[in-house]
C-alpha cells in the first residue's frame, strides 16, 4: 500500500508470561540452541513451564523476552511479513528493535541482555508505581510540594500513565498525596528502581561492558527511549547505557512515529501492553 508507514514495536518487562513463545522455539532449532549455550539453562523450559517463578526475576526476564521477541521477529519475516520502516521498543524491548535493525547478531543481543538483567537485579531497595489518571506535569508538582525529591518520572508511557521510581519507602509514602490529587496509583512488582538515578551506578557498569561490543549500521530507524527520536549512529553504544538510568520517553516516540505517514503498528512479543498504550496516546492527540 502506497504511503503506509509499517512500525514493528516490541515489549519490555512486564509483558511477561508463562506460556510465551510456544509454537516458536521448534521453529528456530539453532537460535535457541545457541541461546542455551549462551545463557546455561534451556530457554523453551524457562519460558513454557516458568518452574520458581524464575520469569518474575529480572536476570531471567530480560533473556528471556528478547529470545522470545526475536523469534517472533524472525517468524514474521520468514512468513514473508512487509518491508518494515520503523522500529521501537519499551526499554528492554528496545534491543529487540535494534536487532530487528541489524545492529548486532542475535547472540549478541542474548549476551547484552543477559549482562544487563545482571546488573539490574543486583540493585535492590528501590520502588516503582505506576500512577494513573494524571499529567506528567501535575504528578512532577505533587511530588515538589509534598517535598519527594528523591523519585523520579521513570516511564512516561502514555498522557494519562507514568511510572515513578525512586527509594522504595518514599515510592509506597508519595502514594497518599498523589491519590488526594486525583491519581491511581498501582506499585509494581520489581526489585529495583529502573530508569531512575539510582541506576547510575548500573549504567557506568553496563557502558563499560558495551565497550567490548560491536554494532553495525542499523538497517532501519529505531526509535530510542531516551530521546523518543531517531537513534544517532554513532551513539548506539552511549545511548543504550544511557538508557538504563534515563526515563522511558514512550509517549514522545509514539507521537514522533504517529506524525509518519499512515502509521501502521505492529506489536511482536507477549501480550499487547503497547498496543493498549499507543492506542491511549492517539487519543490524547485528538
Amino acid at each position: 500500500m502506497a504511503g503506509m508507514t509499517s512500525i514493528c514495536v516490541f515489549p519490555g518487562q512486564g509483558a511477561q508470561k508463562a506460556g510465551m513463545g510456544e509454537g516458536l522455539f521448534e521453529r528456530f532449532p539453532s537460535q535457541v540452541e545457541a541461546a542455551d549455550r549462551i545463557l546455561g539453562y534451556s530457554i523453551a523450559e524457562l519460558c513454557l513451564e516458568n518452574s520458581g517463578d524464575r520469569l518474575g526475576q529480572t536476570q531471567f526476564t530480560q533473556p528471556a523476552l528478547f529470545v522470545v521477541s526475536a523469534l517472533g521477529f524472525l517468524a514474521r519475516q520468514a512468513d514473508g511479513g512487509s518491508e518494515v520502516d520503523y522500529v521501537a521498543g519499551h526499554s528492554l524491548g528496545e534491543y529487540t528493535a535494534l536487532f530487528a535493525a541489524g545492529a548486532f547478531s542475535f547472540e549478541d543481543g542474548i549476551r547484552l541482555v543477559q549482562e544487563r538483567g545482571r546488573l539490574m537485579s543486583g540493585v535492590s531497595g528501590g520502588g516503582m508505581a505506576a500512577v494513573i489518571g494524571m499529567t506528567p506535569e501535575t504528578i512532577q508538582n505533587v511530588l515538589t510540594e509534598a517535598g519527594f525529591s528523591e523519585i523520579d518520572l521513570a516511564n512516561q508511557n502514555s498522557p494519562k500513565q507514568t511510572v515513578i521510581a525512586g527509594p522504595k519507602a518514599d515510592v509506597l509514602a508519595c502514594g497518599s498525596p498523589l491519590t488526594e490529587a486525583g491519581g491511581k496509583v498501582i506499585p509494581l512488582d520489581v526489585s529495583g528502581a529502573f530508569h531512575s538515578r539510582q541506576m547510575r551506578p548500573v549504567a557506568e557498569q553496563y557502558a563499560r561492558f558495551l565497550e567490548g561490543v560491536g554494532f553495525e549500521a542499523l538497517r532501519i530507524p529505531v526509535i530510542a527511549n531516551v530521546t523518543g527520536r531517531p537513534y544517532e549512529e554513532s551513539e548506539v553504544r552511549e545511548t543504550l547505557a544511557r538508557q538504563i538510568a534515563s526515563p522511558v520517553m514512550w509517549s514522545s516516540s509514539i507521537q514522533y512515529l504517529l506524525a509518519l505517514e499512515e502509521p501502521e503498528f505492529e506489536e511482536i512479543g507477549p501480550g499487547k501492553v503497547l498496543t493498549g498504550l499507543i492506542r491511549q496516546i492517539k487519543a490524547g492527540l485528538r
